[in-house]
């Protein structure tokens, strides 16, 4: 387990394995940079992110007709999370076309834009999106207009066969599992592999401008819809939840695949950064906790 807090790093090594360049899988943390590569090709005019839908992805049922790019970054498209498509075997790779047809084949859980609701498959479909407006391969997109000009040399999007520095996944028992390669369902959800430097280089790149002019960066870290949940994440951008911790305002965000979690955030006002990445399942919440009063003081 890797963390930074603060121009602090913390670090826990769970196996001899690991070290600061170990690349751990940060599952749903991924989303961030999905939303970054949609709002860098909006910024450049390849999409516009009040696009139905329907523009970039053929095909789309009558219930997605109001369905907007906003909706997906935002999580209010009315789509659902994975457990609302039991016939999805995460661990299986899957076709494009038959996996637009399973998502076509649920209906939306309410219209566009009434609620919050939590959807990989959105971001799935983001992935798609991006990859058709800039005519180039997702992964290839992320690499080229967020990782390089980052310098965040040891992230990379999809399978980590034949990677060097990758972590193992571990589950509670401190069993080795097979990680999820949610590639096989496309990209843009969960399938990036980073460090804890980079991470840190991601944020501090982020709120500096390296990435995203003012316009878009601040959509991306303002509130767009109400989740509905506890104050610290009542909120949800583009990528990230927004709140606050201890009156103090953050952005942040969690991931959990099969062996893996992970964290990162920022409280822009102190300029802490908490950066957690494990390769096992049996890491507590309380990390976080103990990391943020280490950071505050």
């Amino acid at each position: 387990m890797l963390a930074v807090a603060g121009d602090t790093t913390i670090a826990e090594v769970i196996s001899d394995d690991c070290t600061p360049r170990t690349r751990f899988q940060i599952a749903s943390l991924s989303k961030q940079f999905t939303a970054a590569a949609v709002l860098l090709l909006a910024e450049r005019g390849a999409l516009r992110l009040d696009d139905p839908i329907g523009r970039w992805i053929g095909g789309c049922p009558p219930s997605w007709h109001d369905i907007t790019l906003h909706h997906l970054l935002s999580h209010t498209s009315g789509l659902g999370h994975w457990h609302d498509y039991p016939m999805i075997d995460l661990a299986r790779r899957v076709e494009p076309a038959d996996l637009l047809e399973t998502f076509y084949s649920v209906a939306p859980l309410f219209p566009p834009g009434e609620r919050w609701h939590y959807s990989s498959p959105g971001y799935v479909l983001l992935a798609h999106v991006a990859q058709r407006a800039a005519d180039e391969q997702f992964r290839d997109l992320l690499t080229r207009t967020v990782f390089a000009p980052l310098q965040m040399e040891d992230t990379f999007a999809g399978s980590p066969a034949d990677r060097a520095d990758v972590a193992r996944g571990h589950d509670r028992d401190g069993r080795p599992v097979p990680s999820w390669e949610l590639d096989v369902l496309g990209m843009g959800t969960g399938d990036i592999w980073s460090t804890a430097r980079d991470l840190l280089a991601w944020i501090d790149g982020l709120r500096a401008g390296r990435l995203l002019g003012e316009r878009y960066r601040k959509l991306m870290l303002t509130e767009q819809a109400r989740t509905g949940g506890r104050e610290d994440a009542g909120g949800y951008g583009y990528g990230w939840f927004l709140g606050s911790w201890e009156g103090r305002t953050w952005f942040h965000h969690s991931g959990e695949n099969a062996g893996f979690r992970a964290f990162d955030a920022c409280l822009p006002d102190t300029n802490h950064r908490v950066l957690v990445l494990s390769n096992c399942e049996a890491t507590s919440p309380a990390v976080v906790t103990d990391l943020l009063a280490v950071a505050l003081g």
